[in-house]
Protein backbone atom coordinates (compact mmCIF):
# COMPACT_ATOMS: atom_id res chain seq x y z
CA UNK A 1 0.00 0.00 0.00
CA UNK A 2 1.24 3.60 -1.20
CA UNK A 3 0.97 6.52 1.29
CA UNK A 4 1.56 9.78 0.18
CA UNK A 5 4.46 11.68 1.94
CA UNK A 6 3.87 15.58 2.47
CA UNK A 7 6.20 18.25 2.45
CA UNK A 8 5.90 20.99 4.82
CA UNK A 9 3.41 23.11 2.40
CA UNK A 10 1.07 19.90 2.90
CA UNK A 11 1.90 19.25 -0.95
CA UNK A 12 2.53 15.29 -1.79
CA UNK A 13 6.63 14.91 -2.27
CA UNK A 14 6.60 11.15 -3.08
CA UNK A 15 4.97 8.43 -1.58
CA UNK A 16 5.71 5.89 0.86
CA UNK A 17 5.27 2.12 0.65
CA UNK A 18 3.75 0.75 3.37
CA UNK A 19 2.73 -2.43 4.74
CA UNK A 20 -0.59 -4.44 3.43
CA UNK A 21 -1.18 -5.96 6.13
CA UNK A 22 -2.20 -2.65 8.08
CA UNK A 23 -2.96 -0.15 5.22
CA UNK A 24 -4.41 -2.99 3.10
CA UNK A 25 -6.99 -4.54 4.82
CA UNK A 26 -10.75 -4.86 3.74
CA UNK A 27 -13.40 -2.73 5.70
CA UNK A 28 -15.23 -4.30 8.48
CA UNK A 29 -18.27 -1.91 9.46
CA UNK A 30 -19.49 -4.04 11.96
CA UNK A 31 -16.08 -4.89 13.08
CA UNK A 32 -15.19 -1.17 13.62
CA UNK A 33 -18.59 -0.83 15.48
CA UNK A 34 -17.60 -2.85 17.66
CA UNK A 35 -14.50 -1.64 18.67
CA UNK A 36 -15.52 2.07 18.49
CA UNK A 37 -18.53 1.04 21.23
CA UNK A 38 -16.49 -1.15 23.36
CA UNK A 39 -13.54 1.36 23.31
CA UNK A 40 -16.23 3.92 24.76
CA UNK A 41 -17.80 1.76 27.07
CA UNK A 42 -14.76 0.96 28.99
CA UNK A 43 -13.97 4.60 29.07
CA UNK A 44 -17.10 5.04 31.12
CA UNK A 45 -17.06 5.53 34.87
CA UNK A 46 -19.63 4.14 37.18
CA UNK A 47 -20.94 7.43 38.93
CA UNK A 48 -24.74 7.03 38.50
CA UNK A 49 -26.35 6.94 41.80
CA UNK A 50 -30.53 6.33 42.17
CA UNK A 51 -32.29 5.44 45.13
CA UNK A 52 -34.03 2.60 45.72
CA UNK A 53 -37.29 2.51 47.98
CA UNK A 54 -35.17 1.78 51.76
CA UNK A 55 -33.48 5.18 50.85
CA UNK A 56 -36.09 7.14 50.45
CA UNK A 57 -35.99 10.01 53.37
CA UNK A 58 -40.51 9.65 53.71
CA UNK A 59 -42.06 7.95 56.46
CA UNK A 60 -42.98 4.60 56.44
CA UNK A 61 -46.46 5.33 58.34
CA UNK A 62 -49.69 4.16 55.98
CA UNK A 63 -50.16 6.96 53.82
CA UNK A 64 -54.07 6.68 54.76
CA UNK A 65 -56.41 3.32 55.87
CA UNK A 66 -56.69 0.11 54.17
CA UNK A 67 -60.26 0.17 53.76
CA UNK A 68 -62.73 3.34 52.90
CA UNK A 69 -61.41 5.57 50.32
CA UNK A 70 -62.07 4.13 47.44
CA UNK A 71 -58.09 4.44 46.77
CA UNK A 72 -56.02 0.90 46.13
CA UNK A 73 -54.23 0.13 49.31
CA UNK A 74 -50.69 1.64 49.96
CA UNK A 75 -48.50 0.77 52.68
CA UNK A 76 -45.81 3.96 51.93
CA UNK A 77 -45.30 6.88 50.00
CA UNK A 78 -41.82 5.70 49.30
CA UNK A 79 -43.45 3.10 46.92
CA UNK A 80 -41.89 3.19 43.55
CA UNK A 81 -45.17 3.25 42.16
CA UNK A 82 -45.73 7.06 43.60
CA UNK A 83 -44.26 9.79 42.27
CA UNK A 84 -40.81 10.74 44.94
CA UNK A 85 -40.77 6.43 45.54
CA UNK A 86 -37.60 4.93 45.19
CA UNK A 87 -36.50 3.13 41.53
CA UNK A 88 -37.10 -0.32 41.22
CA UNK A 89 -33.87 -0.98 39.79
CA UNK A 90 -31.72 2.11 40.87
CA UNK A 91 -28.43 2.48 38.96
CA UNK A 92 -25.40 2.36 41.46
CA UNK A 93 -21.80 3.55 41.60
CA UNK A 94 -20.60 -0.02 41.03
CA UNK A 95 -22.23 -0.37 37.35
CA UNK A 96 -19.92 -2.15 35.05
CA UNK A 97 -20.37 -0.87 31.57
CA UNK A 98 -17.02 -2.51 30.26
CA UNK A 99 -16.97 -4.70 26.94
CA UNK A 100 -14.53 -7.32 26.49
CA UNK A 101 -12.16 -7.09 23.03
CA UNK A 102 -10.11 -9.83 21.87
CA UNK A 103 -6.67 -8.13 21.13
CA UNK A 104 -6.77 -9.54 17.53
CA UNK A 105 -10.48 -8.28 16.79
CA UNK A 106 -9.29 -4.80 18.17
CA UNK A 107 -5.72 -4.93 15.79
CA UNK A 108 -7.89 -6.04 13.12
CA UNK A 109 -10.42 -2.86 14.12
CA UNK A 110 -7.36 -0.68 14.05
CA UNK A 111 -6.36 -2.00 10.74
CA UNK A 112 -9.79 -1.71 8.59
CA UNK A 113 -10.03 2.25 10.35
CA UNK A 114 -6.58 2.95 8.90
CA UNK A 115 -6.95 1.42 5.62
CA UNK A 116 -10.12 2.79 4.91
CA UNK A 117 -8.27 6.47 5.49
CA UNK A 118 -6.07 5.72 3.08
CA UNK A 119 -8.48 4.59 0.55
CA UNK A 120 -10.27 7.99 1.24
CA UNK A 121 -7.51 10.20 1.10
CA UNK A 122 -7.44 11.24 4.76
CA UNK A 123 -4.06 9.64 5.86
CA UNK A 124 -0.81 10.91 5.15
CA UNK A 125 3.08 11.03 6.01
CA UNK A 126 5.55 13.20 7.09
CA UNK A 127 9.30 13.25 7.93
CA UNK A 128 8.82 14.94 11.40
CA UNK A 129 6.45 17.20 12.82
CA UNK A 130 7.47 20.01 15.18
CA UNK A 131 7.31 23.27 16.65
CA UNK A 132 10.32 25.45 17.62
CA UNK A 133 8.43 27.37 20.80
CA UNK A 134 5.37 26.11 22.77
CA UNK A 135 3.06 28.98 21.06
CA UNK A 136 -0.21 27.81 19.91
CA UNK A 137 0.40 30.51 17.33
CA UNK A 138 3.20 28.63 15.94
CA UNK A 139 1.17 25.52 15.11
CA UNK A 140 -1.59 27.04 14.16
CA UNK A 141 0.23 28.98 11.44
CA UNK A 142 1.92 25.69 10.30
CA UNK A 143 -1.02 23.97 10.37
CA UNK A 144 -2.67 26.66 8.19
CA UNK A 145 0.33 26.44 5.87
CA UNK A 146 0.00 22.97 5.29
CA UNK A 147 -4.03 23.62 4.32
CA UNK A 148 -5.13 21.70 7.28
CA UNK A 149 -7.83 22.57 9.86
CA UNK A 150 -8.81 19.55 11.58
CA UNK A 151 -6.06 17.14 12.45
CA UNK A 152 -4.99 13.93 14.52
CA UNK A 153 -1.41 13.73 14.66
CA UNK A 154 0.51 10.45 15.90
CA UNK A 155 4.30 10.84 16.83
CA UNK A 156 6.28 8.42 17.55
CA UNK A 157 7.33 10.46 20.53
CA UNK A 158 5.67 13.51 22.20
CA UNK A 159 7.50 16.31 21.83
CA UNK A 160 6.83 19.16 24.57
CA UNK A 161 6.37 21.85 22.55
CA UNK A 162 3.86 20.66 19.71
CA UNK A 163 1.84 19.03 22.88
CA UNK A 164 1.70 22.31 24.34
CA UNK A 165 1.01 24.22 21.55
CA UNK A 166 -1.66 22.22 20.72
CA UNK A 167 -3.89 22.00 24.02
CA UNK A 168 -5.43 25.08 23.38
CA UNK A 169 -6.46 23.83 19.50
CA UNK A 170 -9.53 22.14 19.78
CA UNK A 171 -9.75 20.91 16.79
CA UNK A 172 -6.07 19.58 16.84
CA UNK A 173 -5.18 16.36 18.94
CA UNK A 174 -1.58 15.16 19.13
CA UNK A 175 -1.00 10.95 20.22
CA UNK A 176 1.80 9.07 20.77
CA UNK A 177 1.70 5.70 18.84
CA UNK A 178 0.78 3.54 21.80
CA UNK A 179 -1.66 6.35 23.36
CA UNK A 180 -3.90 6.29 19.53
CA UNK A 181 -7.23 4.86 19.90
CA UNK A 182 -10.16 3.93 17.52
CA UNK A 183 -12.49 6.86 18.36
CA UNK A 184 -9.49 9.38 17.82
CA UNK A 185 -8.84 8.09 13.94
CA UNK A 186 -12.21 7.88 13.54
CA UNK A 187 -13.27 11.42 14.48
CA UNK A 188 -10.60 13.42 12.43
CA UNK A 189 -11.07 14.60 9.10
CA UNK A 190 -7.05 14.23 8.44
CA UNK A 191 -4.44 12.16 9.84
CA UNK A 192 -1.03 12.97 9.96
CA UNK A 193 1.80 9.81 10.94
CA UNK A 194 5.40 10.37 11.39
CA UNK A 195 7.73 8.27 9.42
CA UNK A 196 9.06 7.12 12.92
CA UNK A 197 5.25 6.72 14.24
CA UNK A 198 4.87 4.61 11.40
CA UNK A 199 6.92 2.30 11.81
CA UNK A 200 6.24 1.30 15.21
CA UNK A 201 2.80 1.16 14.20
CA UNK A 202 3.61 -1.13 11.50
CA UNK A 203 5.58 -3.33 14.05
CA UNK A 204 3.04 -2.98 17.18
CA UNK A 205 -0.11 -3.46 15.36
CA UNK A 206 0.66 -5.74 12.80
Amino acid sequence: MELKLLNDQGQTASTLQASDVLFGRDYNEALVHQVVTAYLANARSGNRKQKGRSEIAKSTRKPFRQKGTGNARAGMASSPLWRGGGKIFPNTPDENFSQKVNRKMYRAGVAAILSQLAREDRLAVVDSFSVEAPKTRLLSQKLKGMGLDSVLVITDEIDENLFLSSRNLHQVLVLSVSEADPVSLVRFPKVLVTKGALAKMEEAWQ
